[in-house]
């Protein structure tokens, strides 16, 4: 039992023993039954009265407690729409002033968090402006009065901190570009001359206004004054080139060119007028000296033509290379001369160098080819030798790979520009193979000159070899005479006589042979003279008397052995 329904059973006991107490009291006063019940009547108003006044206001509280209840629910309603946020669910067996106090809770909890939103909304809309400022973008689209759902917000700070970030890229973008513009108008020696100009080199850094047009301005301003530079350096290059050309031809003195040495590498304006000037009095004395002028032309003409490797027809053509009228006309005809050869230079200067390469590796391939055949290459004892012969080896080998490469590269060139390309007047392989079959050539020449030299060499020896006085030198790996040698796989008997018979028999003196090479020696090892032919000079002798054979009549060989023999 509830300790209220206590107190109130104690205060019905209470009121009837007050009213038997009353009743006791009227009794012993005597006071008659009319005013009894009179009192009485009293007695029970009053209580009514105080009892239903006080049920009035206990009423007038519940009526007030479910109003307040119907309002805050009303404005919870209202908050979670404007929160975007699901509806409270009240809680069972909630008496009234429990769900009163729930409400009023939740409603005060509900309007400080949309008082936060605002003011995150307020912050957030505060910054966008000033960046929409800076950088000239539209704001972002939210209405500012509603309260912001939380994707909302989180949208919204995302956007801040990209357009943040573009800020940032922006502004060390235009440091960057302003930089560069003060540096190239510096150069250029140039002051700004528009408004926007004028922004961009003076006003604040942190002021500029970031927009895509004046980025996109600036980037222009800055290629257009690079551009300016760009024609400058030219303008400065070519008229270095000019003078260095000039000064050549006219053989200016070291003094008077150190004297422009600072303008020869700055491409300012003041540098533009001094190399301009400089150009201007060079081309008087080329005036002054034209036929010197054209003369160191007609040097670097030929120079040209050798890079060029130009025929002999196509240097010709040029017929004001051997023109003695010196004037202006025939100077400017040089000059266009050599300007095209360097333009025609540079545009095979890839080919030309490959050219250049091979004809330089062929050179030394003919020395060495020529060292090779040189019997006094024996007598080197710094160990050359061995690396002419490597390095010759190589250099035969690297040539036709060399050659292979340049014609793929040919090949692609003659497809670019649709025409030949040309090597001292004929295409290039034709030219390399012309090369190679004129050093064959040289080669059989020098073969067949030695095998006359030797078949004379044998002739006269056949003829005059028994004559000799004893006491001249023997040749170097004679045998004496009364020695006996092998030969043939028989023994013969070393008279002075024997020589001619060995020659009839169809071998050599030994002072007919020549040394090897040290590459033919290799795994046989060298032999002396005096230990008998190697391979190779047994090769040699057989062509040698074969070639004898074919140029000699046998009858007339064995009636001239005869004869000799019966003089001796």
């Amino acid at each position: 039992m509830r300790v209220s329904e206590v107190h109130a059973a104690e205060s019905v006991a209470y009121l009837n023993r007050a009213l038997v107490r009353l009743q006791d009291i009227w009794e012993e006063i005597g006071i008659p039954e009319e005013q009894r019940l009179q009192r009485t009547n009293d007695v029970h108003k009053h209580i009514k009265g105080l009892l239903d006044l006080m049920i009035a206001e206990e009423e007038e509280l519940k009526k007030r407690l479910m109003k307040s209840i119907e309002s805050c629910r009303k404005e919870l309603t209202n908050m979670c729409s404007e929160l975007q946020l699901p509806l409270f669910e009240e809680e069972d067996g909630c008496t009234m002033l429990q769900m009163e106090k729930n409400s009023r809770t939740r409603l005060e909890m509900m309007k400080e968090h949309k008082k936060q939103r605002m003011e995150e909304l307020k912050s957030l809309i505060v910054k966008d402006r000033e960046l929409c400022d800076i950088m000239c973008t539209t704001p972002f689209c939210i209405e500012k009065d509603s309260v912001p759902s939380l994707k909302q917000l989180e949208a919204y700070h995302a956007y801040l901190d990209d357009l943040t970030k573009e800020k940032e890229r922006r502004h060390d973008e235009f440091v960057s570009i302003k930089k560069e513009i003060i540096v190239c108008m510096d150069d250029l020696e140039q002051s700004p001359e528009t408004s926007f100009e004028t922004d961009v080199m003076c006003e604040d850094e942190e002021a500029f206004c970031l927009s895509d047009d004046n980025i996109a301005a600036i980037k222009l301003l800055l290629s257009q004054l690079q551009e300016r530079k760009a024609q400058n350096e030219l303008r400065c290059s070519a008229l270095r080139t000019k003078i260095q050309e000039l000064w050549e031809r006219l053989q200016i003195p070291r003094e008077e060119r150190e004297v422009l040495s600072e303008h020869m590498v700055k491409s300012k304006k003041r540098n533009i007028e001094a190399l301009q000037t400089e150009v201007d009095r060079l081309e008087v004395l080329k005036m002054q000296s034209m036929k010197s002028v054209i003369e160191a032309i007609r040097d670097e003409i030929a120079l040209l033509w050798e890079r060029c490797f130009y025929s002999q027809e196509q240097q010709q053509a040029f017929l004001a290379y051997h023109d003695d009228d010196f004037t202006e006309e025939l100077l400017n005809l040089h000059e266009g001369e050599v300007r095209t050869l360097k333009k025609y230079h540079e545009d095979h200067k890839e080919l030309f160098e490959g050219v250049t390469k091979w004809q330089e590796n062929w050179t030394l391939y003919l020395e060495l080819d020529k060292k090779a055949n040189d019997p006094s290459r024996f007598n080197n004892r710094g160990g050359n030798l061995l690396k002419e012969e490597k390095q010759r080896t190589d250099l035969q080998k690297s040539l036709p790979k060399l050659e292979k490469c340049l014609k793929a590269q040919i090949d692609v060139w003659e497809q670019e520009h649709g025409k030949e390309f040309l090597v001292n007047g004929q295409k290039f392989l034709e030219y390399v193979q012309q090369q190679w079959d004129h050093h064959h050539t040289e080669k059989e020449k020098e073969k067949l000159e030695r095998q006359m030299k030797k078949t004379k060499q044998i002739q006269e020896e056949m003829l005059y070899g028994a004559m000799r006085t004893p006491s001249k030198r023997r040749i170097v790996g004679t045998p004496t005479p009364g020695k006996v040698r092998k030969l043939n796989g028989t023994s013969t008997i070393s008279t002075p006589n024997s020589f001619l018979s060995s020659g009839l028999g169809g071998t050599m003196c030994q002072s007919s042979i020549q040394k090897p090479p040290l590459s033919a020696s290799k795994g046989l090892g060298l032999r002396t003279p005096g230990h008998g032919k190697t391979p190779r000079a047994l090769d040699r002798n057989k062509e040698n008397i074969s070639h004898l054979n074919r140029n000699t009549p046998s009858g007339t060989l064995r009636e001239t052995s005869r004869r000799l023999l019966n003089r001796m």
